[in-house]
């Protein structure tokens, strides 16, 4: 590991928590249908977040989530009812953690290194979200973008990190299963460790990780 980094900042969604886990709600209330739903609602998310920031039209994480179900729903020619929409949104706050992470996050602590979520979802869909899985010890600060309303990849979002947690963006490791954050991170000069869960190729943003794992666990390997 770098001499310098003395501060380790995770993504939320796919990074700690399985996005996809509300795939089993989604199958419950529209016939099986979870997998179709799910994937592009996740698509449009990302897509919504990445638009509004362009358009300079920002909305926290949470509407954009909400805009994205109901896009995923009448794309797949699915009726639903406010109800239904409701249901599927309570699971972005009941989301699973990833089998590793609680023992990740427990053994950077005791090794006395700081800990921060860094995330585009909102206060609202955060903070209740890493309370449940019991990991809000772990963390000095969750930190969303919804405070400055400037959605990663934006420099401006990075820096609120350094800004929050009073370190310099070399003491920083940013570890996200999102190739294009961890370009963006790459990009803004955080050492960045993509966590490729679903085994995807690279980026071609001229923008390289400095680390590249399939899960969190390899972090504690790092010298």
């Amino acid at each position: 590991m770098h001499s310098t980094i003395t501060t380790f900042v995770f993504d939320v969604y796919g990074t700690l928590f399985d996005v996809h886990s509300v795939k089993e709600k989604a199958d419950e209330l529209f016939d099986g249908r979870g997998t179709e739903i799910s994937d592009i609602w996740r698509r449009k998310q990302l897509e919504y977040s990445f638009l509004r920031q362009m358009m300079g039209n920002y909305e926290k994480f949470s509407d954009v989530t909400e805009d994205s179900l109901k896009y995923a729903l009448n794309q797949l020619s699915i009726s639903y009812s406010k109800k239904e929409v409701d249901s599927l949104l309570e699971q972005y706050i009941s989301l699973r953690a990833y089998e590793e992470v609680q023992d990740v996050l427990s053994t950077l602590k005791e090794n006395g290194k700081v800990l921060a979520v860094f995330s585009n979802g909102s206060r609202d869909m955060l903070e209740p979200l890493v309370e449940q899985a019991g990991l809000s010890n772990y963390f000095e600060r969750i930190i969303s973008v919804d405070d400055i309303k400037q959605y990663k990849p934006t420099p401006a979002s990075y820096t609120s990190v350094l800004k929050v947690l009073g370190v310099k963006r070399e003491e920083v490791l940013f570890m996200s299963s999102n190739g294009w954050d961890i370009s963006g991170a790459k990009n803004f000069g955080f050492h960045t460790a993509w966590i490729n869960r679903n085994h995807l190729p690279q980026e071609e943003l001229g923008l390289a990780p400095d680390y590249t794992f399939d899960s969190l666990d390899a972090i504690l390997d790092l010298k």
